[in-house]
This record gives structure tokens, sequence and C-alpha cells, in this order.
């Protein structure tokens, strides 16, 4: 296993990077609401095919289920465009209510009807969080503390809500040109983003998907599987993972994220129990290189191949 970490925490500061610095997630973040939906699911508190407006009775929208808010088939709007327009003072946080209220009030116009195209949506998983709260009765970030991060141990993962609070080290978001990148009013919408965390807990997290710590592995292994609509990248999306193949012909589960200075990544490959997770506090491009790791790590057959017969060659020619 290999780990580093490499420059600043913040560049004015030069404050240095280590394993232990906690990053924002950005839509890292996804996967952590799936499971909170997954653990209530077995704990018999909801059913994937519910109606939304069964746990959020104000929710303007009719037909859409909480498996399609998990795997992007609502076809609800971009919070995060309509809030442009609707919220007057951006000055004031936005919080999961809040957007709720725009929606009920306002009634953006939705993209497709329900469950007939994929779209990524960002309100879809910033509901599922107000859907967690309603379900369990305690507030979202709770739940995650108390179910998922207390038990595994991530000591060092937490919410937007707890960044003030926190005295060990935390990255600062910074533009290409290296300033500082400052909170705003939609910082403080969970769900879809808004976690807080570092690689080594990331691996916790990671490693623990192998056992049945949160829940079993028929629950887990139905969040990998997928929908079978695929996107643009001719890739499918299960619940809070992005489902695709590498050169190697192996099923991969991964996401990435991009907000507010913040660039990460997560990819696991189930079969040989890898795992590549990348968090960066500079969005420098770092992550194009991720399809040449990708390709080093689960080489292509013919790819294999080659090298294997340019070693022999090699060989043969007295250069090994």
């Amino acid at each position: 296993m290999y780990k580093g970490a490499f420059g600043y925490a913040d560049f004015y500061r030069k404050d240095t990077l280590t394993t232990q610095t906690a990053f924002q997630l950005a839509s890292v973040s996804k996967q952590f609401t799936a499971m909170a939906i997954m653990m209530l699911k077995e704990q018999d508190k909801l059913d994937y095919d519910d109606s939304v407006q069964q746990y959020v009775p104000n929710f303007p929208y009719k037909g859409i289920t909480i498996r399609q808010l998990l795997t992007h088939r609502s076809g609800l709007p971009n919070y995060t465009y309509f809030s442009d327009e609707l919220w007057s003072d951006r000055k004031i946080a936005l919080t999961n209510q809040d957007v709720l209220n725009l929606m009920s009030v306002h009634q953006p116009k939705v993209f497709y009807k329900p469950n007939t195209h994929f779209d990524y949506s960002n309100t879809g998983y910033a509901l599922l969080a107000t859907v967690v709260e309603e379900a369990s009765g305690v507030p979202f970030a709770t739940f995650l503390q108390e179910q998922i991060f207390e038990p595994l141990q991530m000591e060092n993962t937490f919410t937007f809500h707890e960044l003030a609070a926190r005295t060990g080290r935390v990255a600062t978001g910074h533009n290409r040109n290296r300033q500082m990148r400052t909170s705003d009013y939609l910082d403080t919408v969970l769900g879809d983003k808004g976690l807080y965390s570092t690689v080594e807990d990331l691996y916790k997290w990671d490693q623990a998907l192998y056992t049945q710590k949160l829940v079993k592995r028929e629950t887990l292994e139905e969040a990998f599987a997928g929908t079978g609509m695929k996107d643009k990248k001719n890739e499918d999306y299960g619940y809070g993972w992005r489902i695709g193949q590498v050169g190697s012909g192996d099923t991969i589960v991964y996401h990435g994220g991009l907000w507010h200075g913040y660039t990460t990544y997560l990819l696991r490959n189930q079969k040989d129990h890898s795992a590549i997770i990348v968090l960066s506090n500079l969005p420098n491009g770092s992550l194009t290189y991720l399809k040449d790791l990708r390709q080093f790590l689960y080489p292509a057959k013919s790819d294999n191949i080659a090298r294997h017969e340019d070693r022999k060659s090699e060989a043969a020619s007295g250069r090994l």
C-alpha cells in the first residue's frame, strides 16, 4: 500500500499537507448519503420505492421515488442553479430545508419525467439527506456521525457544519491561481456534498465495505449493481457510485468530486481489493492523470502481452 501527501493545506501559511489532513469531499460525499439510506432500509424505516412525499409532504413533484433519487433518474433541476435565481440574499446560508421550500414555492421546471433518463442531480442527494432526517428522527449530520463515522473510527470525518469547531488539520480550497476559495451560501446544503475526510479515513471506509459492519452484503451488491440506464460515458450508476470497467475487464465503482477549490476521487476494484484515493485542494488538472494510473494498475490483456514481449526482446538483446 502506498500513501503520500504533497504541497500545502494553505498556500499562504505554507501549512504542509499530511495524510491526516481533511478535505471537502465534494460529490464523493454522495456515497455516504446513499449508505445512510441503505441502513434505514435495513432497519425497515423506508423502502427504495417509497414516494419522496411520504417523508417530505410539501415536496411538490409527484411520482418520484427514493430509488430514483439514488440513481439520478428523478429528472429534477439542479438546486445549485435555481438557487442562484431564487435565493435573494447570498449572505444568508442556504439549508436543505430552504432548498425544499424554494422547490415548494417556485416549482422549478423538471428536466425529464421520472425514470426516463439518467441525469446527474445534486438536488436528489440533498433531498435524500432530508429523507434520512425524517425517517431516522435525528439530524443528517448526527446520523452519519453516530451510525457510520464512529463505528468505523473515522475520527477526522465530519460535515461542513463542524468545520469551524475543528482544531485539526483542514485543507483550504484554492483556485487555479492558488488564491484561497471562501465558503458561500451553498456550502451548508448537505447530502450531495459537504463532508470532510482524510485519505486515511477513506481507506477505513473502503475496507469496511468488504465487511458487513454497516449493511448486509446483499444490500451492498444491489448498490453496486446499477440500473442498466447508461450515461454519456456508457457507464451505469448505482447508489452513490458510478459503475464502469477498466482495461483489465474488471468492474469498478468510483466517484469524483469538484467543489470550491477541492478535487476528489475514490475508486474501488472489488476483484483485487485495490483502491485509488486522491484528495486535492487545487484544481490544477491533476485528476486527468488518473486515466494513466488506471491503465497502469489495470492494464488490458493486450497491453500485458505487449509488455511481456518487450521484456523478452530486451532480455534477448542483453539489456535486462
